[in-house]
């Protein structure tokens, strides 16, 4: 039994995360890469995209709505354009398993452009792109999100999902500039928090069933109701991804994969990712970038992208990771180790 008013070092949380998604279903190597993903959310702080997630996961294993042991399928289709079929696995393992070869493309070409389908995705984005920001290249990530859970101004029915889109690029001197946003007013894991918290969204989050603004997380979630952020232009930006993440690739549209509702909480669908090799363009990129950020910061934007997440780590990794009560569940609640 652990104590709520303690934290956990990072790897017994991986230990009892990859335990749990084994005896759901999961091969060792996918448990690890998802347990490992949700224990890097929740020590980054981001809570709506780490254990909260779990159940999500168990879910769709136990269901057999996802495969916890596919075995992805590449397909090098061009000197820098890669094919994964995820064969209706997680996408993170997919993207791992495709690795040696996004490698080879990048040391080959400078470029790479993985189109990976039939694949769950499940969490933040950010965690995609910045080892290979880290190692010195840009990246661009983008995901359908499958649930139709967006209505956008005027439309009759809820049309998108949340379709996240994150950028990472190398900077000297400095840990990567890595964001990640959904193309949603707010992130479907924030609104449930919001909601399971009792606490208020702002206003322009979301409407009711009867398409009237409310700050209600509660009623919007019930009405699938999110907004996109920024109006017209959001919407304009989630269509994108549906065309990048589902059209290009060959996985599914939101209102496609929701078809395949069952009782899981992922959805099969597309993500799309292109790496550069900045220096192929002339050289001293990350310099460049660090007088960017120089010039930033010294005009009063004190905070970045991915600064908080940074310093969040940094804290965890010194005094371990605040005990929440979904991660003091997992390790109290004996029903969570049963196959059932």
């Amino acid at each position: 039994m652990i104590d709520r008013g303690v934290s956990i070092a990072f790897e017994p949380l991986v230990g009892r995360l990859q335990t749990l998604l084994e005896q759901a279903g999961a091969s060792p190597f996918t448990a690890e890469v998802i347990a490992r993903n949700c224990a890097g959310c929740e020590r980054d702080g981001a809570s709506s995209h780490g254990v909260f997630r779990l159940h999500g996961y168990l879910d769709s294993l136990r269901s057999g709505t996802v495969d916890g042991a596919a075995e992805p399928v590449l397909e090098r289709v061009g000197p820098s354009f890669l094919r994964v079929d995820a064969a209706n696995g997680f996408a993170q393992p997919a993207l791992r398993h495709a690795q040696p070869v996004v490698d080879g493309m990048l040391a080959e070409t400078g470029i790479a452009v993985v189109a990976i389908k039939d694949s769950h995705h499940f969490s933040a984005l950010w965690p995609d792109l910045e080892p290979f920001a880290v190692a010195g290249f840009v990246g661009l990530t983008m995901v359908v999100g499958g649930t139709r859970v967006v209505r956008p101004r005027g439309a009759a029915e809820p049309v998108f999902g949340t379709n996240p889109i994150a950028f990472a690029t190398p900077v000297r001197g400095a840990s990567p500039i890595v964001f990640d946003l959904a193309t949603s007013s707010m992130s479907h894991g924030d609104l449930q928090l919001a909601r399971n918290a009792s606490r208020e969204v702002p206003p322009g989050t979301g409407t009711d069933r009867d398409g009237r603004d409310t700050t209600d997380p509660g009623e919007i979630l019930a009405a699938r109701g999110l907004l996109p952020f920024g109006g017209h232009k959001g919407a304009a930006l989630s269509f994108m991804v549906e065309v990048l993440a589902a059209g290009l690739t060959g996985g599914a549209f939101s209102y496609e994969a929701e078809l395949e509702q069952g009782a899981a909480r992922t959805r099969r669908t597309g993500q799309l990712l292109v790496l550069i090799d900045p220096d192929r363009g002339g050289g001293g990129f990350a310099a460049r970038i660090e007088q960017l950020v120089a010039f930033l910061r010294e005009s009063g934007m004190t905070r970045l992208p991915a600064d908080h997440r940074y310093r969040n780590r940094a804290q965890a990794e010194r005094d371990g990771i605040p005990m929440t009560d979904a991660i003091a569940e997992i390790f109290a609640d004996a029903s969570l180790s049963s196959d059932a």
